[in-house]
């Protein structure tokens, strides 16, 4: 009886995940045959806008991410299409309430050209800092910290490459080990090779590699 009663209290939320790539499955008329009804979507980065703004606009649905470390080179020079103009709402150090849903998430990779979008170990620790007091107030008002993280980069040593370009965060285990949100979704690491590990879990958290699209329901409070 409690058991039902608990399950009453949550919906399914369809989440379409995307980064990385510009995905013909999805960039094409078959788009909502393909995804269905879908709540949400959400970016993982290194995505131009006008990828974006066609997935949000045929699955008709709000959208929500985090800048890549290639995203101010896949700009024009025309003003609109530079990565603030491209219409999504941006994540990076907030956390907005979504369907139900506590999202936050955090942009760019490790610095290793001093490009855009990245961030030293330290510098990421500072941005993580950020958000914090928000994620206490959840906790005070929701009973929760966060229930998806979202970020271009994945945590240091799941799903990262040894280079230092793709490396992970550290600060990003911490992160989840500390406010255990229900999934950490990332891009930023190419997938050719079908047996690659790309879903991992972590703590209370399951992380999960989302290039070049990745759909999952998760349960939010009704």
């Amino acid at each position: 009886m409690i058991e039902r009663a608990v399950e009453a209290q949550q919906r399914p939320v369809r989440i379409l995940a995307i980064t990385d790539e510009v995905d013909e499955r999805l960039y094409g008329p078959g788009i909502r045959a393909r995804c269905g009804t879908v709540d949400l979507v959400l970016s993982c980065g290194d995505l131009p806008g006008y990828y974006l703004d066609y997935v949000a606009s045929m699955l008709q649905a709000p959208l929500y991410g985090v800048h890549g470390n290639h995203d101010a080179s896949l700009a024009s020079s025309d003003a609109a299409d530079r990565p603030q103009g491209w219409g999504m709402d941006e994540l990076h150090t907030r956390v907005v309430r979504e369907q139900g849903l506590l999202i936050g998430g955090f942009d760019g990779s490790l610095l290793y050209n001093r490009g855009p979008y990245q961030y030293s170990e330290e510098g990421m620790r500072l941005q993580v800092a950020r958000m914090v007091p928000r994620l206490l107030a959840n906790r005070l008002r929701y009973g929760r910290y966060l229930d998806i993280l979202v970020t271009h980069a994945p945590p240091r040593d799941i799903h990262d490459l040894p280079d230092l370009c793709h490396r992970g965060f550290n600060v990003f285990r911490w992160f989840l080990r500390t406010f255990r949100p229900q999934y950490h979704l990332h891009g930023h690491i190419h997938v050719y090779d079908n047996r690659t590990v790309t879903k991992t879990g972590f703590c209370d958290t399951v992380v999960l590699n989302t290039y070049p699209y990745r759909e999952l329901t998760v349960a939010a409070p009704a």
